[in-house]
């Protein structure tokens, strides 16, 4: 049977594999992937607690409510990211984050 450590062990593996995604990968996109997989890290930690924590017999569904709000605000999140990415790409034809050391075209 699966208990809150399995969960939380679980969310903690996938923060620390995006955490670490961040800071060696240099390509802009697998960034973008990494933090992604850091907030669904987040998501899966605020589920296991939200099933685990029992009110009267039920489980508390204040944990999910507000899994969906960051999954909200990760896809606008998305929606601008990729914007910018692909901006960037336009102007400057690399996806190096070590190349793109100004903020000048």
């Amino acid at each position: 049977m699966l208990t809150l450590g399995h969960y939380l062990i679980a969310s903690g593996l996938l923060f620390s594999v995006g955490f670490i995604g961040v800071l060696l990968r240099r390509n802009v996109i697998i960034i973008f992937m990494c933090l992604e997989l850091m907030l669904s890290a987040a998501n899966l930690s605020l589920v296991a607690f939200s099933r685990y924590n029992q009110t009267a017999g039920l489980p508390d569904y204040n944990g999910d409510v507000l899994v969906f709000f960051i999954i909200t605000v990760a896809a606008a999140e998305v929606a601008v990211g990729l914007a910018i990415i692909v901006a960037l790409f336009r102007s400057r034809q690399i996806t190096d984050v070590t190349a793109m050391n100004s903020m000048k075209n």
